[in-house]
């Protein structure tokens, strides 16, 4: 009788870090005057609502995976790789609507990734920090090397003119990150939850399902109640925030870079009052011109900061993702 065989597994890595991250938006800026009319609003009221200037949106040829492409090449070239290097592929969306194949396995096809594992997430505004926790997670336990993870909404293709709860304040684009090892901690711990009691807070109007049994329909658009949104967001994810910077192991005062989700701008302020973060601490507010982007909105805000130079590599930022589901999820990260 031969000797039984030792299983073997993977190697694990301690630690992992970003190594890259970049951005695509919408070709196309949208001012609040030319989605004041059918609303019945005005550009004051808009900005006093919602901080949000202008938005970003792409146009009738691009589609989401056009954005996703574009971030991800200028993240690959950043991190000095190639398709070729990339272990694994997870794409963050709300807006491709194929159920299958995914989105991601496309995505990894252009990019000359194939054949690294690829899937999509739908965690919403959640959706990239959704990925950065999986892609450590896979990069720590030598499941991948190099994992890049994408967050990419047209959610200009969900948009109803006429909604006053969440249209006005969409945008299109895409951030991208390469995820890899590192010698040092440059991801802490993920800290995430849903509750889908509160799931009809942001919904679409009607199932796919539907629309085929009733083609006058039309595309399912999306809605919100505001209200509740905003108490959950401005209230409930301060501590979520909080606890992701207690399992890193850092306090308010370490943080030099503030990531939210770029959901309202009163959003962000009350949360920033709620964490009590020092004054010295840069926080991203590109909601004001690019609008709220979902899954995109987090690296996007990122990117712009380290283009423009508020933030630095090596900056240490707390980031959180929260919307539909109602999901969430938060970490602290060392800025590429």
């Amino acid at each position: 009788m031969s000797a039984r065989r030792t299983l073997r597994q993977a190697e694990p890595v301690r630690y992992s870090r970003l190594l890259a991250v970049a951005a695509e938006r919408g070709s196309e800026t949208v001012t609040n005057d030319d989605v004041a009319g059918p609303i019945d609003s005005s550009d004051e009221w808009i900005r006093q609502r919602t901080g949000i200037v202008t938005r970003r949106r792409a146009t009738a040829d691009v589609d989401v995976l056009d954005l996703a492409e574009a971030a991800a090449r200028k993240a690959l070239d950043a991190a000095g790789l190639v398709g070729a290097d990339v272990d694994a592929v997870i794409l963050s969306t709300i807006t491709y609507f194929h159920q299958t194949p995914s989105g991601a396995a496309i995505l990894a096809d252009r990019l000359g990734a194939t054949p690294a594992a690829a899937y999509d997430i739908s965690a919403a505004c959640a959706g990239y920090a959704y990925g950065i926790g999986q892609a450590d997670a896979l990069v720590r336990s030598g499941a991948a090397r190099h994992v890049l993870v994408i967050g990419a909404e047209k959610l200009s293709d969900v948009i109803d003119p006429t909604d006053r709860s969440i249209s006005f304040l969409l945008g299109d684009g895409a951030g991208a990150a390469v995820v890899g090892p590192s010698e040092t901690p440059g991801i802490g711990p993920t800290v995430w939850g849903s509750d889908g009691s509160k799931a009809q807070a942001i919904r679409q109007t009607h199932s796919l399902q539907e629309l085929a049994a009733d083609g006058a329909l039309g595309m399912p658009t999306l809605r919100q109640d505001g209200q509740t949104v905003f108490k959950w967001a401005s209230f409930q994810m301060a501590p979520v925030a909080a606890k992701a910077m207690a399992e890193a192991g850092v306090e308010p005062e370490d943080i030099q870079v503030f990531v939210p989700h770029q959901a309202n701008m009163r959003i962000i302020d009350q949360m920033v009052k709620q964490l009590g973060l020092p004054e010295h601490v840069v926080v991203a507010r590109d909601i004001a011109d690019t609008g709220n982007t979902s899954a995109a909105s987090i690296p996007l805000a990122a990117e712009r900061l380290l283009t423009e130079g508020t933030a630095r590599s090596g900056d240490l930022a707390l980031q959180i993702g929260f919307g539909a589901g109602l999901v969430y999820a938060a970490q602290v990260v060392v800025l590429p």
